[in-house]
């Protein structure tokens, strides 16, 4: 069977997908302790930054160590934002974390159509 990983495309896009994942797990803390007192607003670093940077490397140091994880696949860590705090320490605007939820479905919907209409055009390819 053909792992469609392979294909650099489709690595790209398993790539967007975890990073969709994991910031919709950061916004939905946020939004969750919104009112939770000292909170600060957490976003993970742009995709395209992720894409920019060198892959992380990890060495093994003991021969009967794990292979280490394919660091292309790795999610970048979560940032704190700089937003205005509230008399109790939080820094969530909520309507901002709102936005960033609405732009992150989007950019799901896109990402899972383009995948959708890839694969229909290898469908097509092989005769399926």
């Amino acid at each position: 069977m053909f792992d469609l990983a392979q294909i650099p495309l489709f690595a790209l896009a398993d790539r967007k997908l975890a990073w969709i994942d994991r910031r919709q797990q950061v916004l939905s803390q946020d939004i969750a302790n919104a009112d939770t007192p000292g909170w600060r607003a957490h976003d993970v670093k742009p995709f395209a930054a992720l894409l920019q940077s060198p892959p992380l490397t990890l060495a093994a140091t003991e021969g009967e160590s794990l292979p280490p994880a394919d660091a292309g696949s790795a999610v970048a860590p979560a940032e704190t934002l700089p937003t205005e705090v509230s008399a109790d320490g939080n820094g969530v605007v909520l309507d901002a974390a709102l936005l960033r939820v609405a732009d992150t479905d989007m950019t799901h919907t896109l990402t899972t159509e383009l995948l959708r209409s890839y694969m229909g055009m290898f469908r097509t390819a092989i005769g399926r």
